[in-house]
């Protein structure tokens, strides 16, 4: 647990208290948005078990996300649809949502803990390689936007059980595949990744 709160400490030890941590979810996918979180955490906070979420379960996740939202300091969510995907490409997208987040945030946070990526923001921010598994704020939001994301798939999955949403979460499974060329492309997919782009390119 005190490896999880190494980067927060040091930032605590210089007198920053407001810490946000920010990470992303949804850059692989083929259809929906690509989706942000922003939390800041109460000083010296402890949540046992909380990682990066793609080493929890769904039932883990779905915990934790109500204990964040609880005891946070502020939360904030940011996001891209597949139309701004495709028009600035999913990095560029990614770290406009990461700034949506930031700027959502109720409280503004003193310094900035990122998930790998760089941001260009008037606020101090570090970038950690593998952050969600090495800074618990950033697993905070990687919990929260991992959540978000798959709640909203399921949302699709009503609409459109065909494509198999609930289980695949947008990401390309021969499953899904398969379901592409049997049903075509919907509204909210991706059109410049490849494989939707070979679907399109195959059906002119």
């Amino acid at each position: 647990m005190d490896d999880l709160y190494l980067y927060e400490k040091e930032l605590i030890n210089k007198g920053i208290t407001l810490i946000a941590g920010v990470d992303e979810v949804g850059r692989g996918p083929l259809v929906g948005p690509v989706v942000t979180a922003a939390v800041i955490l109460p000083i010296n906070y402890r949540l046992e078990g909380l990682t990066d979420s793609k080493k929890l379960s769904e039932k883990k996740r779905d915990k934790f996300y109500d204990i964040i939202m609880r005891d946070a300091i502020s939360v904030s969510i940011g996001m891209k649809d597949a139309k701004i995907i495709d028009e600035i490409n999913i990095y560029a997208a990614t770290k406009l949502a990461m700034i949506d987040a930031i700027n959502g945030l109720s409280v503004k946070p003193e310094h900035v803990l990122i998930d790998a990526m760089p941001l260009d923001i008037d606020i101090p921010t570090t970038s950690i390689i593998k952050g969600d598994a090495k800074s618990l704020s950033i697993a905070a939001a990687s919990v929260i936007a991992k959540v978000t994301r798959d709640r909203m798939m399921y949302e699709m999955d009503k609409k459109y059980p065909m494509y198999h949403y609930k289980k695949n979460k947008g990401y390309p499974t021969k499953e899904h595949l398969d379901a592409i060329n049997k049903y075509g492309i919907i509204s909210g997919y991706r059109l410049t990744y490849g494989p939707v782009k070979d679907y399109l390119e195959k059906n002119k």
